[in-house]
């Protein structure tokens, strides 16, 4: 793993990323019972390899819906933000109540 620029600091933690074609990728860490993941690395490019991920789907119509995409690779030029989540704030959400306008996509 090389240069990403901060991505070392994330490696093995727990992270969410939106990429530039709207789509929400939650990876969670293994203290986690229902959702799992964790970043397992990355390149210079800035192509990123997610384990156990999950793809968080809003409407606002029903609840989220997540999808199990296990070992999953973004391209890097399909990123639009990486983040650490709060386990223990995400944890006490109840994706079934929420509804959101399902995210657009980044112009940039």
């Amino acid at each position: 793993m090389s240069s990403g620029p901060g991505l070392q600091s994330l490696v093995d933690q727990t992270i969410s990323v939106i990429t530039n074609d709207g789509r929400h990728i939650v990876i969670i860490s293994l203290a986690e019972l229902v959702l799992n993941g964790i970043l397992k690395g990355f390149d210079q490019a800035t192509n990123i390899i997610l384990d156990e991920s999950h793809e968080r789907v809003y409407s606002t119509k029903e609840g989220v819906q997540q999808l199990v995409l296990g070992l999953y690779i973004i391209r890097g030029d399909n990123i639009s933000i990486v983040g650490e989540l709060d386990e223990e704030l995400d944890a006490n959400l109840d994706l079934s109540k929420l509804r959101a306008h399902p995210l657009k996509p980044v112009i940039h």
